[in-house]
């Protein structure tokens, strides 16, 4: 099991309120449990529903997509040590309460697409 991120809401979020929230964001569901969102003509897995969306990015495209997804459901989108991921001025940040380091260009990193990260 991989670095997990969740989205986070003040409210809890019900399964058939996530399923009519997703589709006009561009995403789909796949199954029950699967949200996914598509790029180069092929579908992506972006997170897992388990009573929260919970993902498990190996992009920085999955990262990106979760913070839209977040974003669509009026979430947060924050990691398993408590560091939230936030977009600025076009701009993916990272903030761990006493930094904030930037991961890219939301535009950029969507338009690349789902390459995995180098290990």
């Amino acid at each position: 099991m991989g670095y997990e991120l969740r989205v986070v809401r003040e409210s809890p979020l019900a399964f058939a309120e996530l399923a009519k929230a997703i589709a006009p964001a561009g995403f789909e569901l796949r199954g029950s449990e699967e949200i996914v969102a598509g790029h180069g003509g092929g579908t992506h897995s972006v997170a897992r529903w388990h009573g929260q969306l919970v993902g498990e990015p190996g992009s920085d495209w999955q990262v990106a997509q979760l913070l839209r997804l977040a974003t669509a459901l009026g979430a947060r989108l924050m990691g398993e040590d408590g560091e939230v991921y936030a977009l600025r001025d076009g701009v993916i940040e990272v903030s761990t309460g006493s930094s904030v380091v930037e991961i890219g260009k939301f535009e950029e990193i969507i338009d690349a697409g789902p390459s995995a990260w180098s290990p």
